[in-house]
């Protein structure tokens, strides 16, 4: 075991920074653009020979020098940061890892969640973490032939997704509606959670569940082991997908809804994705064309433009009245500072 000793590194020193960054790229990772912590651990000229970040609940960009690896640093690093975490009140703590890592973070207490294969692991810090998940969402588990899924992130809930909802209600015995409960987004989890449920009230057969930690957007899923961001998309979707397989079998659903958008990289590799293999999985994945409001689909982006712009009284046309009296009643006033404040506020 090594007797060197892991500093956090401020985002100030840039000789550190730089070396890391030197480091990462050497052992074939990229630097995540989401981090809020950094150690380092250095040798005896104060080079970097280790490092780690965290992000939120995430352990991430973990790496030692090829020059010193099989000296414990690794271990080090993860116990620093786990540390660090517990002192900030996260337990409940997740990491990425490339395939052939995975047994050791195993060995250093994470358990795996799911894998795609050649691409990634996703692990936690708890044996039974996501098995307790299902196990808590299997007590909401309704029988019927036809039990359906959507997952929606509602930033802010559009006529859009109310048509997508809508249309799945009305043509299965039970809709399940999974909202994105990680605050990744400029409209609160707790805002956007009532204004689906406002939005939708008028629908008696769905089932509403936070996501909790294992259905994350791609704003906070991990880049810095994949060769371009085409492949981040592309791993983010099959992770997502080895979840949702997991979760619809203890819900019995057989069909997963997804909104149509054809100017949207991210979506359009999802949806192929899911095309793809939810089928193998008993699972049909039925993709629904986009509404539009005069001749123009109506899109969440917009939404947030529009308010960003002060151009409210134009968002009537393309939001619930349950979303337009949010905002405009005054009582979103500060997620409305908060878009404005936002430099771009359209998401590819």
């Amino acid at each position: 075991m090594s007797e060197y000793a892991v500093s956090k590194v401020y985002p100030s020193d840039k000789r550190s920074s730089s070396q890391i960054e030197k480091l990462l790229l050497a052992e074939g990772i990229r630097r995540d653009k989401n981090l809020d912590y950094t150690c380092a651990v250095y040798d005896e000229d104060y080079s970097v020979i280790a490092t780690g970040s965290c992000f939120g609940n995430t352990l991430r960009c973990m790496a030692v020098s090829h020059e010193h690896q099989g000296e414990g640093l690794m271990n080090q690093v993860v116990s620093h940061l786990v540390q660090h975490e517990y002192e900030r009140g996260i337990n409940h703590l997740f990491l990425y890892t490339k395939c052939n890592s995975a047994k050791f973070f195993g060995d250093l207490g994470f358990y795996e969640i799911v894998r795609v294969n050649n691409q990634v692991v996703f692990m936690e810090n708890r044996r039974t973490g996501f098995s307790d998940y299902l196990s808590a969402l299997s007590e909401t588990k309704r029988e019927g032939k036809n039990i359906a899924a959507l997952v929606l992130n509602a930033n802010p809930f559009t006529l859009g997704h109310k048509f997508l909802v809508e249309k799945a209600a009305s043509e299965n015995d039970i809709l399940h509606v999974f909202i994105v409960s990680e605050d990744a987004s400029l409209v609160p989890f707790d805002v956007r959670k009532r204004l689906v449920i406002a939005g939708t009230s008028h629908l008696h057969n769905i089932i509403y569940h936070d996501t909790g930690p294992y259905i994350i957007s791609g704003a906070t899923f991990p880049s810095y082991f994949q060769k371009d961001d085409e492949a981040v998309i592309e791993s983010h979707a099959n992770l997502d997908l080895e979840i949702f397989v997991r979760i619809a079998e203890s819900l019995g659903i057989n069909a997963r809804y997804v909104g149509e958008e054809p100017k949207s990289l991210v979506t359009g590799i999802y949806n192929r994705i899911m095309s793809a293999k939810l089928p193998e999985h008993g699972i049909k994945c039925v993709i629904v064309p986009r509404k539009t409001e005069g001749g123009r689909v109506i899109s969440a982006s917009d939404v947030r433009q529009a308010i960003k712009e002060g151009r409210l009284e134009e968002i009537r046309g393309l939001v619930p009245e349950s979303t337009y009296e949010y905002f405009a009643g005054g009582e979103g006033e500060k997620v409305i500072e908060r878009i404005r404040g936002t430099e771009n506020v359209i998401h590819y």
